[in-house]
């Protein structure tokens, strides 16, 4: 993703991301999943309406490896300013392992971090 691709996705509707083509997660700095689109519940295999709501790292990511992604996340939500990370991450579910992408956004002076996440590949 290019710093262009970036600055757009700070102006994304809510029916934008909603129709992304990559998975979205808008997470608020405790967790809390405010949006979950309909690509992101077929890669994670849940169903999106069930998920918002619930607490990503308790409820929807409790997987062995989660805390580390767990510190990036709170490092990145103690940011000043426009900040974006990228980092690979493996998350370890009962069904495989699914190696993704994992890209953190947040608009300076906004309460909410966007992840988006590309799937890298699955084993079984």
């Amino acid at each position: 993703m290019t710093d262009s691709q970036d600055s757009e996705l700070f102006n994304l509707t809510r029916a934008e991301i909603e129709s992304h083509p990559t998975g979205v997660i808008v997470l608020d700095r405790g967790g809390t999943i405010l949006q979950y689109n309909k690509a992101e519940a077929k890669l994670a295999r849940r169903e999106h309406v069930e998920t918002v709501g619930l607490n990503f790292w308790k409820d929807v990511a409790p997987c062995t490896a989660v805390q580390d992604f767990k510190g990036r996340f709170d490092d990145f939500a103690a940011l000043q300013g426009n900040a974006v990370s990228r980092f690979d991450f493996d998350f370890r579910f009962a069904w495989g392992t699914q190696a993704v992408g994992i890209t953190m956004i947040r608009k300076d002076g906004e309460e909410p971090i966007t992840l988006l996440v590309t799937v890298k590949s699955v084993a079984g």
